[in-house]
């Protein structure tokens, strides 16, 4: 009586450690279900490796019957499998609400332009939906986690309205892609959460079953997404899907990019052509391949540090690393900020910054925008500066001036210095604060995950306050409840504001 139930589980454990990848597995037992097959036929028809068939045959154990044919499930099983695995919807015609495509038109008008300077390209709408029809029919992508590496195509919106039931996180450098796949997401009901990193520097700590990105086409830029991508992938299940196209005038280019991707032990298990097109990108016919790469062993081992340009336009291009800064300009630097600067420092806020003396410089010359906030998040030095180019969106008129005042001041104190130590760039200068707030306690540790260091701030200016208590306070007040799990490094502009206003 319990071998059912037992044979039920055994299948449920084998697909759940397939992942995304489950929809082989599903289809074995669909044909099973359907008919008596010989081991041979089951191989075949599936595509799925001989040991994995004689795997899923030993977890149905009773359910399956060995004929002289062949194998098939016994009537009960095949009815009762077709219910719990979903098999009859494998065969079924899929299609998409012609809606879809409506909405997605109007999510791609009323998004953000795109930006030279990142490589932004937009897609079609046509080709967004495409690829998240595409990632439905390959992929089990009920509960999968899927994590998309920059989205300025809005590929994840497409995914959450095409598989509602499929987890989807987006990290992206731009601010205002975050700021309206999150405001789309809360007016629809989609299950899309955003975060906020610049992959040179790091990504937040995340673990993906399938990772899409279409990255800037240069073989750093390619390297340096599937490199971060590698980081986060969950294991030999989950896989890596990228965009890429180069101009057939060109193949060494792509020969490079490929290279990258070898050298990340990838395998290429599709290359699929002419899969996106773009408004643009004519140099390379206005479209591009779809690269499905399955990871190796090798691979997180493999994954090395980039060079940190990676563009093919702008301040953030290959070509266009800043000069080393010359002793004129570290002593002009010196002179505003009032001590002696011998040498500028990287930026970086993968870990908590904490210089142990003097007031160091960071240099922020090629900041495309956020990383001026991120470091003032990251540093925790009694003073420090940044060298930023003179047009800095945080810097340039009063009003952004103080909107960056409003959100890092219980941390620090800015002055800023415009054209300083020239007219191209200026200094920002941040003095630690001393008032002990809840606000200040959370800035200084901007690594911790929210919930936990929101909790030990309310703790640390009520001491009477017990944990439980504490924590109640944290769950009733959250503006986001999915946030408290998130580092406040992390979070996009926009819901850190909300955030830190909340907690006061």
């Amino acid at each position: 009586m319990n071998a059912a139930p037992q044979s039920d589980d055994a299948l449920r454990a084998l697909l759940t450690e397939a992942g995304a990848l489950a929809r082989p597995l599903r289809e074995l037992l669909a044909l099973l279900a359907g008919g008596t097959h010989p081991l041979d036929d089951l191989i075949r028809l599936s595509a799925v490796p001989r040991r994995t068939v004689e795997e899923v045959l030993a977890a149905a154990g009773d359910d399956v019957e060995q004929l002289p044919g062949g194998y098939r499930l016994t009537a009960e099983a095949a009815d009762r499998y077709r219910e719990r695995f979903a098999l009859d919807d494998l065969g079924r015609p899929r299609p998409t609400d012609p809606g879809l495509l409506d909405e997605l038109r109007e999510f791609i008008a009323t998004g953000p332009k795109p930006l030279p300077a990142l490589d932004h390209v937009s897609a079609t709408a046509e080709s967004v939906l495409h690829r998240a029809e595409w990632l439905r029919d390959h992929y089990d992508l009920s509960g999968a986690r899927l994590l998309c590496l920059g989205d300025h195509d809005l590929t994840s919106l497409a995914v959450a309205l095409t598989v509602p039931s499929a987890s989807v996180t987006v990290v992206d450098l731009d601010e205002r892609i975050l700021a309206h796949i999150d405001r789309v997401a809360t007016e629809r009901g989609l299950d899309v959460r955003t975060m906020h990193a610049d992959l040179r520097f790091g990504l937040p700590l995340l673990e993906a079953d399938l990772v899409f990105t279409d990255p800037p086409y240069t073989p750093e830029g390619v390297g340096l997404f599937a490199t971060r991508a590698a980081e986060c992938l969950a294991g030999p299940n989950s896989r890596l899907l990228i965009a890429y196209g180069y101009s057939s005038r060109s193949p060494a280019l792509g020969h490079k990019v490929q290279q990258e991707l070898l050298r990340l032990g990838m395998v290429f298990e599709a290359i699929l052509p002419d899969f996106q097109r773009y408004h643009g990108a004519q140099a390379i016919g206005s479209a591009s391949d779809l690269y499905v790469c399955q990871p190796t062993a090798h691979t997180r081992k493999l994954a090395l540090r980039q060079a940190p340009g990676i563009y093919t336009h702008g301040p953030q291009s290959v070509e266009a690393f800043e000069a080393a800064a010359s002793a004129d300009l570290l002593a002009a630097i010196g002179e505003r900020v009032g001590a002696d600067v011998a040498a500028l420092q990287e930026p970086g806020w993968a870990r908590p910054v904490q210089p142990k003396r003097g007031t160091p410089v960071f240099d922020l010359r090629a900041d495309p925008g956020p990383w001026l906030l991120r470091m003032l998040l990251a540093c925790n030095a009694e003073r420090v500066a940044f060298l930023v180019d003179n047009n800095h969106p945080d810097i340039t008129s009063e009003a952004a001036q103080t909107d960056l005042d409003e959100l890092i001041g219980a941390k620090y104190a800015l002055r800023f210095h415009r054209s300083t130590p020239d007219p191209k760039h200026a200094v920002v200068v941040a003095q630690e604060t001393e008032h002990a707030t809840p606000r200040r306690f959370l800035l200084r540790r901007a690594h911790g995950k929210v919930g936990n260091t929101w909790r030990e701030a309310l703790i640390s200016v009520a001491e009477d306050l017990s944990k439980r208590e504490a924590r109640d306070r944290v769950s009733a007040a959250a503006p986001q409840a999915g946030d408290l799990e998130l580092r406040l490094i992390d979070l996009p502009r926009h819901r850190l504001a909300t955030l830190l206003r909340t907690v006061g």
